[in-house]
This record gives structure tokens, sequence and C-alpha cells, in this order.
């Protein structure tokens, strides 16, 4: 900040808005001479919401209340000084849960207003959320940047945050080395209510500030503690001795930065930080914590309801089949693959034999078999045969598949035999005995559309999601339900508030489990799961097996069996014809328009978009021009969505343009055409919109753009469609070639950097680069030292 720039006439002029040269004084000047600065510097403080500050009222503190008082990012503290009018600073020498003294300045009324308030916040039971030690890291302002002085100006560093007005009293704000200084030391404080109880000057107050603009000189050492509280009368001695205390301290530490190199001070601040560092769980015994944790746990858990998981009785033909014949019915279905994926083999009893009829998994539920009749499948899919045997013998499993390949009724089925098996009645159970969660709204009222397909028992099930009547879901649930189908946030919302209880689900399903760890829903999942009691039985499903699913399944899952069908190297359908068109990005509309030319009548199409905006233009566009469609996006209300699927399936509209919301859990078998207008950031993604269309036994098309700036996965889509045997234009290989020399390159740029031992940013306004040791400088000072560094 220019200091001589500052304006006389009372206005704050700190902030980002500077010019250049208003970052520091002149370059020149202190080149000339280190140690010294222009003398004709004023501060001016602008905030006269205090009044007078001659007279000064100390009140004591209890034990553990100054986080309180401050509260967190320092909120508490701003709201008592507004409403009283006065000044509060809070002595933190001690720490947080010590005794301390609040020294309160202003007019008589305002002091008194603000002791009264102090006193009521006191008296208040405390917050059962409330965090001192999180209060009390929110108050530091400063960022880390500031901590360390720049190679440019070591004495003078404001943060680009401290140089923006307070927006409550427009105060000038500064870092804790924004001070003046003539000589070594005499300085000027700034920041009226600018909270750095963590700084490395250590002020041991919690707001420190000028008043009446005096200057302190080395000359009137004995005078700075009267001047640095606005002129307070020096018969406190309280503050006359903690004052000079701090103010000691600060000189000494001062003092001893000069001649540290920045090197030094950077190892001193982390020397300080380490030794007042409240979270060091260096000594802490994970061991004693971890036992009583499983005690806990135990305790928890101990009154259980019975739980009955095996309901599955082998036929003789099922049981008696050869390994040989196991081998050959699993390779028939699609290449199914089953193991233990956690544990050896040998440890492990053997998997259940694959089944091939319905009769041999349901014979003894007829209700179920007449449910399977009236729907009208004729033989058991792929992931079906295997995963019956295995969830009707109480085991966990993990299903990999491909969508539209009857993961929802393998886990549906078995989850109907469940409930109505156990031994508690359905009256004495708290809450569902099933829980289904989904990642999308969509894909959740598509599993509650093929519950409702089979009527068992009078089982009954309700969905809940956000976007939904919360009122209505609420009041479904206390009428008494079986199955709850839910996404995780509207979920984790209802656990959370009471309206829903799950300590009496037995069996538990996480479906598209790697869909909902891509939107970012694992911690909503693991928090609704320690409410779950742990001897339940667990499903998985996912079309991938990424690392983060292999983490949930080890965390929650016992000894679960993987049934994989197909590879689980990522494919898409070959039932589906892919065309790749590499494009440029202003031609993508002009694909679209003539591809619209190109629809037959009975055509269906799903459009597909990386972006809502995309998605609302191009529909606006189509109904200029009278072309009817339909658009789905996450910003859409849940009816719109809701009317949308309907329009396409009942064939009101035969173009649907979405966003990835429609890529998974959208059951319409009679899509034809799938066309990526935006190619999605993932080849995962791109495998899942693709399988929209080619369901049902049917074959499909789709056809996607594909620009420059998705060259990062053209690798990864030659994969993919040289595994299915499709056409490949040569300008994607070339693509691929281009972005693996790239890679190449940068790597190696990389790697050399780092043998080299140094190199700074090399972004503008970062710094500069220069390789070697002394590297580049921080964000908005210079790089320093090594070859070709550059010295601002």
């Amino acid at each position: 900040m220019d200091w001589e720039n500052q304006s006389n006439d009372g206005n704050d002029n700190s902030g980002r808005g500077q010019s250049k040269n208003s970052r520091g004084h002149d370059r020149r000047e202190y080149n000339n001479d280190r140690n010294s600065y222009p003398q004709k510097r004023e501060w001016k403080n602008t905030n006269r919401n205090y009044g007078d500050d001659e007279d000064v009222m100390l009140f004591p503190l209890p034990e553990g209340t100054i986080g309180r008082v401050i509260g967190r990012g320092g909120s508490m503290i701003r709201e008592l000084q507004t409403e009283s009018g006065a000044k509060i600073e809070i002595d933190k020498t001690n720490g947080y849960n010590a005794a301390s003294t609040a020294r309160i300045s202003g007019s008589k009324e305002s002091q008194n207003k603000a002791k009264e308030l102090i006193q009521k916040l006191i008296d208040s039971p405390p917050s059962r959320n409330y965090d001192p030690q999180s209060s009390r890291n929110n108050d530091q302002q400063s960022s880390r940047n500031n901590d360390r002085p720049s190679s440019r100006n070591n004495d003078q560093q404001s943060s680009r945050n401290n140089d923006r007005p307070s927006s409550r009293n427009n105060d000038q704000q500064s870092s804790r080395n924004n001070y003046q200084q003539s000589s070594r030391n005499n300085y000027q404080q700034s920041s009226r209510n600018n909270y750095n109880d963590g700084q490395q000057n250590n002020d041991s107050w919690e707001d420190q500030s000028m008043s009446n603009n005096k200057q302190v000189s080395q000359s009137s050492n004995d005078n700075k503690n009267e001047s640095a509280w606005g002129g307070q009368s020096r018969d406190n001695k309280y503050k006359s001795e903690q004052h000079q205390k701090t103010q000691s301290s600060y000189e000494n530490k001062n003092e001893s930065m000069w001649n540290q190199t920045p090197d030094e001070k950077k190892c001193e601040t982390t020397k300080q930080d380490v030794e007042e560092d409240p979270l060091d769980f260096s000594n802490f015994d994970w061991t004693s914590a971890n036992k009583e944790h499983e005690e806990f746990q135990k305790q928890r858990w101990a009154n259980l309801k019975p739980l009955i998981k095996v309901f599955y009785q082998e036929l003789p033909e099922v049981a008696n089949l050869t390994d040989e014949d196991v081998a050959r019915i699993r390779k028939e279905k699609n290449g199914i693959e089953c193991r233990y994926v956690f544990e050896p083999e040998s440890d492990k009893p053997k998997v259940p034999n694959p089944i091939t009829t319905f009769n041999q998994a349901f014979h003894n539920y007829p209700d179920i078999l007449n449910e399977i009749k009236k729907v009208g499948f004729e033989k058991p899919s792929p992931i079906q045969s295997q995963a019956w045997p295995i969830l009707l013998s109480g085991k966990d499993m993990i299903g990999i598949a491909q969508t539209g390949t009857g993961k929802t009724l393998a886990f549906l089925l078995p989850a109907l035999i469940h409930i109505d098996g156990q031994k508690t009645p359905r009256e004495e159970r708290v809450g569902p005995s099933v829980l289904i969660m989904a990642p999308t709204r969509e894909l959740a009222q598509q599993i509650s559309k093929e519950a409702s397909k089979y009527s068992y028992r009078g089982i009954k099930a309700v969905t809940v999601f956000g976007g939904g009547d919360r009122r209505e879901q609420i009041t479904s649930i206390k009428k008494g339900v079986q199955i709850v189908i839910a996404t995780p946030g509207r979920l984790n919302d209802l656990v959370m508030a009471g309206e829903l209880k799950v300590e009496d689900v037995t069996y538990l399903v996480l479906d598209e489990a790697d869909r909902m760890l891509d939107m970012g829903f694992e911690p909503q999942i693991r928090k609704t799961l320690l409410d779950v009691r742990p001897d339940r039985q667990t499903v998985m499903t996912s079309a991938t097996w990424p690392a983060g699913v292999r983490r949930l399944a080890q965390s929650y899952m016992q000894d679960p069996i993987q049934v994989c069908v197909g590879s689980l190297d990522l494919t898409a359908a070959h039932s589906v014809r892919q065309t790749i068109l590499v494009v440029d990005d202003e031609d993508k509309t002009y694909h679209l328009r003539e591809f619209f030319k190109t629809m037959k009548d009975n055509d269906k199409v799903i459009v597909f978009f990386c972006k809502k905006s995309r998605v609302d233009d191009i529909s606006s566009e189509l109904a200029l021009a009278g072309v009817n469609c339909q658009s789905m996006h996450g910003g859409r209300d849940q009816s719109d969505r809701e009317q949308a699927l309907e329009d396409i399936r009942d064939g009101e509209v035969n173009i649907l343009l979405a966003t990835d919301v429609a890529s998974r859990g959208i059951d319409i078998n009679d899509i034809t055409h799938v066309f990526n207008y935006d190619f999605p950031k993932d080849v995962e993604e791109y495998v899942h919109r693709v399988g929209r269309t080619g369901r049902a036994g049917k074959t499909g098309e789709s056809i996607s753009l594909f620009t420059r700036g998705n060259w990062s996965v053209a690798r990864q889509l030659l994969a993919i469609l040289e595994e299915a045997s499709q056409e490949i234009p040569e300008e994607l290989y070339n693509m691929a070639d281009r972005y693996d020399s790239w890679r190449k390159r940068k790597d190696e740029e990389k790697e050399l950097e780092r043998l080299d031992g140094g190199g700074g940013f090399r972004g503008r306004g970062r710094g500069g680069g220069g390789r070697g040791r002394g590297g580049g400088g921080g964000r908005g000072g210079g790089g320093g030292g090594g070859r070709g560094g550059n010295r601002w």
C-alpha cells in the first residue's frame, strides 16, 4: 500500500483499486536504503462508530468464554460492537480457555450497553455446535502469504484480502507487517477491527489501533502504551503492563526479523506454528481411542432384533452342476465372473452356482413366480442368474454391469422375500426394512416404478428425493412403509430431522454407486450408514469399478462377492453403431441441424449437452423454428422433468434435449438415436449416454461431435471404439497421437524442473520464473535468485 498516497480527507483508499505503483513505495528509494522509508506517511482512521475512546471499562471474562464473545470469524464481537456502539478488545494472551478481560471503550452509554450484551451472552447456555478452535482459526484474517514477507519488500506486505475495506464498518485493514517505520522501531499500527490474534508479531489483544493519528517514535518510548490505546490514562496498571509486554515482544521479534533471510523467517514461522498448534495429535493414543469406539459400537448394537438373511434352497439340478458346467453357463451369460473381492478364495465358501430358470431361484415362493409371469419375462438376465442365488443366500454382493441389464430386478425380488421373512412383525419395526439409495431423482423414480409392478404380501414403498414435496414424503413415511427409495441428499435431511428412522434397516442397496460418488454424495452416504445396523445385508451396483467404489465397499460390506457381467474394462453396447465426427466448435449447431433433417417420423433421439444454459438455448431456437421438443436438466422443476420424460415415452415429442441427468436411470426402450452435441468429460459418461439406445434387444445409433477441446480422452475413446469394431475417423488417431506427444513433452519439462531444483510460477502476475535455486517469487512479488530468475 502506498502510504504517501493516503488521502487526508478521511476517505479510506485501501483496497484492490489502487494503481500498480501504490502497492509499495518507490523501488529506487527502497534500494538506496533498505531500512529507511519515506517520512511523509500518514494514516487516517475513518471509523467514527465508537465515539470517544478516552474512557475505558474493564469487564472480566470467566474461563472458557472468550470464544463465545468473539464468535466464528469474529462475527459475535462485531455484532456486539455494532449494536452497542462501543469498541471491544479482548486479551487472549493466555489462550481461549483461560479467564481474561474485555476492554470496552466509548461513551458511557455505549459501554454500559456493551457490558449488558456481553453479560447476557455469557449467562446464556453455549451452542452445542460451537467450536472455539474453529472460531479461533476463523478469526485470523491474514492469509498464508501474509506470514511470509515478500522478497521485494520484506518490511512491508499486505495480502490481497486485507487490502479490502471491511464490509461492516469500512475500516482500513492491513496485515501484521503493515506498519510505519522511520527508524527500525518507529511504527504505526492500523486496522481497528483486524482480528489477527495468531500473527507472528504476537499481538496479545484482539484489536489494536492508532487513534487521533498519533505517530509513535523511538524518543517517546515511555508513552507508547498511552498513545497506542488512543490517549488512555497511565494509572491503568493492568493495561500499561500488558501492552508494554506486548510492545516489547513485538519490537524484539521485528528487530530480529531485519537480520534474517526469508528462509530463516519461514523456518521461524513454521516452528512457531508447530509449537502453538492446538491440534497436535502426535501424542494421541489412537489405539485406546479405537478400542473405546469399538466398545461403544458393541454397546449401541447389543440389543438388536433378530435378523434372518438366508432364504435360498438350492435345487439338486443346480447343486450337482460340475465346475465345467458352471464355467460354461457363466461364459454363455455374457462372460460372468464371480469372486470374493477382498479375501482369498481359499478362505471362503464356494460362490453359489448360477441358475438358468426363474423356478430354480424362487421355487419356494410361488407368489413371486406369479408376478414374474405377469410381467412376461422368459428367462433370467445374466446378472440375475448369478445375483439371485448369492443374495437369497444372505451374502453381500457387488454387481458390475452396464445399464439396461436387469440390475434393478436382481436386487429387488430378494428384497421382497427378505422383508416378509423376518421374525419381527412389521408393525414392531421402527422405519423401513429395505433402504435403496440412488444418485438421481429419475433413477429413484425408475426403481419405484419397477417395484410397483410386483405386488407381494402388501409390501409398500415410498420414494423420497430433493425437489419433491417434503411434507407429502414425510406423511407417506409415517403411514408405514417397508421400502424407502431415496437420493442421498433428501435421505440425509430426513434422517437428521428425525423424520425417518433407519436403525431397523436390514437390507441396504447402493444403486449406481459410481455415479453417486461422482456427484459428491460420499459424505451423505457415510453419514447415513452410521445409523444403520452393522450386520445388515448390503448390495452395491455399479457400471464401473473405480477406486472410490472399492474404498466404499471395503468400508461398509462384509466379505462381498463381486459379480461382473462382461469385462471390467469399459465397453459400450455392441448393439449401438457409434459414429464420431471431428468438428470445430462453431460447426456443432450446423451438424445438429443437419441430423434433425434426416430424422424419420418414428425416430426418437436424446441430445446430450454439458451445460444447462446450452440446453435452454437450443430448446428456444427449436421452438422458434416450430420444432416440437422437450428438455430436462438439474435446473428445471421436478414436475417439468417428469413431464419431459412422459412426453418422450408417450411419443408426444421425439426429441429430448438433456444434460447427464438423463444418462442413467431412464428406461425408454424405443430411443433410436443418441446425439452427443457436447462430448462428455470422461469416457465412462460416454458409455452411459450411448447406453440409452440399443436396449431390450434392439439396435441403436449414436453420433458424437468431437472437438480439439476433447483430445485428452481421444486415446480412451479409441479403445472403446476398437473393442466394439466401430468405424474410426483418421482425425481421431491423429488427435490422440498429438495429445500423447504434448503430454509426454509436458511431463519431461516437469521432470527437468524437479531435477533442476526449483523454479517458481511463470504465470503472469505471480512473480516470474527462473529455474535453479532461488526459485520464483510469490503472488504479486518478484521471483528471486537462480539462473534466469527475475529480481522483482
